[in-house]
């Protein structure tokens, strides 16, 4: 008789526990991709540009190296070095990352657009748009939910911030024209492949 009672109780607490985990009465550890798939973010898409789209950066990067040559251009430092991996950061922080890095690539390249490169620039402005504003859907509930910015990410963000301060135009669109098949191939894929970016 006992175990019978011991069975039954151990039933009603599996029921139980089923009914208030489905009704959502209990706190349930949902992992990230799920957290961010309900949210719209999903950066699989953008594992691999087009053909077309990457002949359209590569002609836009060699116009605007070729404008950059003709001012001469002398730059003491560079906003977007290329020490930086996005693999040192942890799975939440590289869209974090990813989304201002491409924030201060579209100012830049949205003000050289508005001088004398404006054809060239088109399709690749039009390509970044819709990568940010995919990105975005990643950004905000985790920046705000999530962990405070710290070490690699929190200076990351604070260089890039200080550059957009204190750099002149010129070097800014340097460190963009250099950084931009970084951003394309590296870091836009390796946030693309998620926690499979190692």
């Amino acid at each position: 008789m006992k175990l019978d009672l011991a069975v039954c109780c151990a039933l009603v607490l599996m029921l139980m526990t089923t009914v208030l985990t489905s009704t959502g009465a209990v706190p349930v550890t949902t992992p990230l991709p799920t957290l961010l798939g309900a949210r719209g973010c999903d950066m699989a898409q953008f594992k691999s540009l087009s053909p077309q789209e990457m002949k359209a950066f590569r002609r836009a990067k060699d116009a605007l190296g070729e404008s950059l040559l003709l001012r001469n251009q002398s730059c003491s430092s560079c906003p977007l070095p290329r020490t930086w991996d996005l693999r040192q950061l942890q799975v939440w922080e590289r869209p974090v990352a990813l989304e201002a890095e491409l924030a201060l690539t579209l100012k830049v390249l949205e003000t050289v657009a508005n001088s004398t490169l404006g054809d060239l620039l088109d399709q690749p402005l039009h390509t970044l748009r819709h990568i940010h504003s995919k990105l975005q859907a990643c950004v905000p509930a985790q920046s705000t939910a999530g962990p405070r910015p710290r070490g690699h990410l929190r200076q990351w963000l604070h260089r890039l911030q200080e550059a957009e301060e204190k750099e002149s135009r010129g070097c800014l669109q340097a460190s963009v024209a250099s950084n931009l098949f970084d951003l394309l191939v590296g870091d836009l894929r390796c946030v693309a492949d998620g926690d499979l970016c190692a």
